[in-house]
């Protein structure tokens, strides 16, 4: 799955000028935590985020009601905002994967997506769930079951193999490192149209490789 598969399409743009109690009420009401600033041609500029409009409790202390509000009135995205060369961002056609690692790796919650540095979409923690719910098939009825295998060659071609004689499809496959068992893999399959005695069956049949679990999902 590519980015351009999952991501927010046309998410919602403020531009440099905006009033920062107006980006908040923005966020609120859409209960979105990220406001990609846009020039001329929809042309990233900056980045608001949650965390950007959060203020210090000790600078805020020593001000009052009345100097709290028109200090916040008179404020603009442009004064909180990350610039455009501080913001991380990633292209339609990247994979998922890659942008996901991005996101762990400098621990941040969202990605502007880009084409010539224009916002086409965004890419958000809540869409990179989304798309594994889908690449693990939760979205469709079946068996879900964990084979454990050697990690050799030959090994998934078994299983695939006797599915296909049983007349058997899977809806989406994955497979990991075995936890804690070195030189083994777990493949994590969704099986439609099968009874959890049926797939058990038709599994067991396969020589070196086990059952680790198995569920209903629907």
């Amino acid at each position: 799955m590519l980015v351009k598969d999952c991501m927010t399409r046309h998410p919602t743009l403020i531009s440099i000028d905006t009033p920062l109690m107006e980006a908040q009420r923005i966020m609120v009401e859409n209960k979105i935590r990220h406001l990609p600033v846009a020039g001329s041609g929809k042309r990233l500029l900056g980045l608001v985020t949650r965390q950007r409009l959060a203020f210090k409790p000790d600078f805020l202390a020593s001000l009052n009601v009345w100097e709290i509000t028109r200090y916040l009135s008179s404020m603009t995205v442009k004064d909180v905002m990350l610039k455009a060369n501080q913001v991380q961002t990633t292209e339609p056609d990247q994979t998922v994967e890659r942008a996901a690692k991005v996101m762990t790796d400098k621990k941040i919650g969202c990605l502007p997506v880009l084409e010539e540095d224009i916002v086409v979409g965004i890419l958000t923690e809540v869409d990179l769930l989304r798309s594994y719910q889908v690449m693990l098939g939760l979205p469709f009825p079946g068996v879900r079951v964990t084979i454990r295998m050697p990690d050799r060659l030959g090994e998934l071609a078994k299983i695939t193999r006797v599915l296909g004689d049983n007349q058997l499809g899977v809806v989406s496959i994955g497979a990991y490192p075995a936890p804690r068992k070195e030189g083994f893999y777990d493949a994590v399959l969704k099986i439609p149209r099968v009874s959890q005695q049926e797939i058990r069956q038709i599994l067991n049949q396969i020589e070196g490789q086990e059952i680790i679990e198995m569920r209903v999902d629907e």
